[in-house]
């Protein structure tokens, strides 16, 4: 009987032993998941967070598309400055003739055209919707600096003694053909400048490719005017002072762009000058942004 006992607790034993499986196993190859027991794990891989930061991603750039209004800061054109010289140096002209041993005419006024640039510095673009995406005004503030270099040695004064002349005063600014030659000689004007324009693109889903022109107007105000000189006989000379030049200036502006890249143009119809000299400045250069 003892014998018969211990027979069918050693079958029972040994039934029970193979008759157990491993409780934890991997459910796929690519170990997303795995069971213990009744317990299901399931691990998020590099995959996961890929798909999570490239959904995040889309809606991001979806919120950004359907903004109506987008903003970029510290855009920057580069460019050349030059002048449409519409002065009659015919006639009586005391700014260009007061102080020079003959009168000044259109040759003295002649520019190096590929060292008078032009650097805008907007501290901000924005872009508002009127249109979906498609048509919208644009509009900004920033800097417009312009240099105009000088091919012939002329100079600007803001009163003080006249040249060629015995002792002779001048109340007001005048320009005159100097006695020296100049290895760097140019007039800088600096504006405070708001642009405004229609904005028109043809690729709505994505700003940044496809083409865009914008067209409009641009309204800055002078804050600094100087004649720079360098030369042998004087070394580096900095003349700020007021040489009678308009102070606001009223300018057409076009863009054409393709992608972040444009194409800048701008013309003032008036003179830069209050009297004297009648240069209407214009300027053409590039300009890099996201739109």
């Amino acid at each position: 009987m003892k014998k018969l006992s211990l027979l069918v607790v050693i079958s029972m034993l040994y039934s029970i032993s193979f008759g157990q499986t491993d409780s934890t196993k991997k459910v796929n190859t690519q170990n997303d998941t795995i069971r213990i027991g009744s317990i299901l794990i399931i691990k998020k891989g590099k995959s996961g967070l890929d798909s999570a930061a490239k959904a995040a991603a889309e809606a991001k750039a979806l919120k950004k598309r359907n903004s109506k209004v987008s903003t970029n800061y510290f855009v920057l054109d580069l460019g050349l400055s030059n002048f449409d010289d519409q002065t009659s140096y015919g006639t009586a002209n005391p700014f260009i003739a007061n102080g020079s041993a003959t009168a000044l005419n259109a040759n003295d006024f002649k520019l190096r055209t590929g060292k008078s640039v032009n650097v805008n510095i907007w501290l901000f673009m924005q872009r508002l919707n009127l249109i979906k995406q498609n048509v919208s005004l644009k509009y900004g503030l920033g800097v417009e600096l312009n240099n105009y270099r000088f091919k012939q040695p002329v100079s600007f004064k803001e009163g003080g003694m006249l040249p060629y002349t015995n002792n002779q005063q001048a109340s007001t600014a005048f320009v005159f053909r100097d006695s020296i030659s100049f290895s760097k000689n140019k007039l800088a004007a600096d504006y405070l400048t708001i642009p405004l324009m229609l904005n028109f693109a043809t690729n709505k889903a994505n700003i940044k490719k496809g083409l865009s022109a914008s067209v409009g107007i641009s309204a800055g105000y002078l804050y600094s005017q100087r004649n720079k000189q360098q030369s042998n006989e004087r070394g580096k000379q900095k003349n700020a002072g007021d040489y009678d030049m308009e102070r606001f200036r009223l300018s057409y502006r076009a863009e054409l762009g393709i992608g972040g890249v444009r194409l800048i143009g701008s013309y003032s119809p008036r003179s830069m000058f209050k009297q004297g000299l009648d240069f209407r400045p214009y300027n053409l250069g590039f300009g890099f942004n996201y739109w």
